[in-house]
């Protein structure tokens, strides 16, 4: 299936924090947005109905966490719901992207910029939400697929 050209946003999906970037697949960069860590799913819905206006998205592309060996665990099933939801919601194309060592990758590059420790926490999230992104646009990803039943986790 293709996929939408356009901006986008990619999101590192957490149960406190959820990291945001945005980019553009003409261009392939994506850029570290923000770090929402709204106490309710209103808010966060809210605030993502507001950047998907603002920056006038065609497509969402959400980081699909596994274990190493590429098993599911329970933040896959919460990811996949909140890839679900944010099709439910927007009706945009959403893609899942496989997020095994984005957090590793974000870390290293905040290093590299000169963050470390505690001044990597505030942005360490959209960071990782700008290497899921990134990968989409370098390498692709798994087009959601709403009709797929959620069980389905337990043979990925």
């Amino acid at each position: 299936m293709m996929q939408a050209q356009g901006s986008w946003l990619g999101f590192d999906f957490g149960e406190a924090r959820i990291g945001i970037a945005v980019g553009d697949r003409l261009v392939g960069i994506a850029h570290p947005l923000e770090t929402l860590s709204a106490p309710d799913n209103d808010s966060r819905f809210a605030r993502i109905a507001a950047l998907i206006s603002e920056w006038q998205i065609s497509g969402l592309a959400v980081g699909l966490p596994t274990h190493a060996d590429g098993t599911p665990h329970e933040m896959t099933r919460l990811a996949r719901r909140f890839a679900q939801r944010l099709h439910g919601r927007f009706g945009l194309p959403v893609v899942l992207v496989d997020e095994r060592h984005s957090s590793l990758l974000a870390e290293d590059l905040l290093r590299e910029s000169g963050r470390r420790g505690r001044k990597q926490k505030p942005v360490l999230d959209q960071v990782a939400a700008q290497v899921i992104l990134q990968s989409f646009f370098d390498q692709g990803g798994e087009a959601f697929d709403p009709t797929r039943p959620m069980a389905e986790d337990k043979d990925d």
